[in-house]
């Protein structure tokens, strides 16, 4: 099962070691069913750690691959591949025009292809404080601007009444890469809170005024669990994995939401399509919307031998196999995982886009 997978790629994360590095992914075909490849390959990867356990598990389906991806952050991950040193990147956020020039100078343009989606939760280490937290945007920006500084706080209060809250201070763990997960929750903050906004602002990499930063999701959960009073963001599946107690969070309808399955999925059902797939799930509407979801894409260069993947032709097959099987296969397991597929329209332009990625102008995947 892929929750008993959890721990172990947790561990590979906090040494913010990859795919590669906690042991390769190469598989045999055997007949439990993994996918295989058009050929034999090894391919490299680096980004994401908010998608990182994805990755690991798929990798691990697809038979006659190896992939290396390496945990790195998605600001990492898209340098990585502006550099020429990966197959793929991997990042939460969309492309910025900058990255799409830097990524185009390799000789062909970024595609962008929209491949999961996961909740980022605020999730605490607080004896004494049950579950059914309740908080909202502008809540956790004070907490985070670090001026809400104990759990028993009139603001923290206020919004759960009949509770009984300890006096524990607060400490706040944030990331310290530069990182997709980082982009999401605040921009989710910069939207509720004009004061966060002002301050800090939202992105890869912003100026904290408190707390302790630690690097990758691994690494905050990390931190979180060995400190009393910790409070950080992190995706679901890495919250469940430390057994973490994390809020509910009020929504633009105003309700309190849980990071569900449900309400992941919920989060992205009206969201729209750009042209160069940059998706970008902001301030959901629906009342079992929850929040603070990301979107999280694999990034390549069109024409992946024009633009000289390290791996060459055998490498630019397997990362397109890679993508494909994600997007098909890898959807029916993303829920054991604790990540939600992508809405239909939404996967079917990614569908689109991988079927169109070229080596030296031929198709590498239909």
């Amino acid at each position: 099962m892929i929750k008993n997978r959890m721990g172990a790629l947790a561990g590979c994360a906090l040494l913010a070691l990859g795919v590669g590095a906690c042991g390769s992914s190469k598989k045999s075909s055997t007949s439990g069913g993994a996918a295989s490849s058009s050929a034999s390959a090894t391919i490299s990867g680096a980004g994401s750690t908010f998608s990182a356990p994805v990755y690991e598990q798929w990798a691990s389906s697809l038979s006659g691959t190896t992939v290396n991806y390496q945990a790195v952050g998605s600001g990492a991950g898209i340098t990585a591949l502006e550099n020429k040193t990966v197959d793929f990147g991997a990042s939460d956020p969309p492309l910025k025009p900058e990255d799409e020039s830097a990524i185009a100078k390799n000789g062909s343009p970024a595609v962008q292809i929209p491949m999961l989606l996961g909740a980022i939760t605020v999730s605490y280490n607080v004896p004494g404080l049950a579950t059914g937290l309740k908080l909202d945007g502008k809540t956790i920006a004070d907490i985070f601007l670090g001026k809400v500084k104990k759990w028993d706080d009139a603001e923290i209060k206020a919004l759960n009444p009949g509770s009984t809250l300890p006096t524990t201070a607060i400490t706040v763990i944030h990331r310290s890469d530069s990182s997709g997960t980082t982009a999401g929750f605040t921009q989710f903050l910069s939207e509720a809170s004009p004061e966060f906004k002002s301050k800090v602002g939202e992105g890869k990499d912003v100026p904290w005024p408190t707390g302790t930063g630690a690097k990758g999701n691994a690494g905050v959960a990390g931190a979180v669990q060995q400190t009393a009073g910790a409070v950080g963001y992190v995706e679901q599946a890495y919250a469940l994995q430390h057994k973490f107690t994390y809020a509910s969070v009020k929504n633009k309808a105003g309700k309190f939401v849980a990071p569900s399955l449900a309400s992941t999925s919920a989060a992205a059902a009206e969201v729209a399509v750009p042209a160069n797939l940059g998706i970008k799930i902001s301030n959901p509407g629906g009342a079992g919307s929850y929040p603070i979801t990301s979107q999280t894409f694999i990034v390549v260069n069109k024409d992946l031998c024009k633009a000289g993947v390290p791996g060459g032709k055998s490498a630019a097959k397997g990362a397109a196999s890679f993508i494909k099987y994600g997007l098909m296969q890898g959807q029916a397991v993303l829920s054991q995982a604790d990540y939600a597929a992508l809405p239909a329209a939404i996967l079917a332009k990614s569908k689109e886009a991988v079927a169109g990625l070229l080596c030296n102008g031929a198709a590498l995947n239909g």
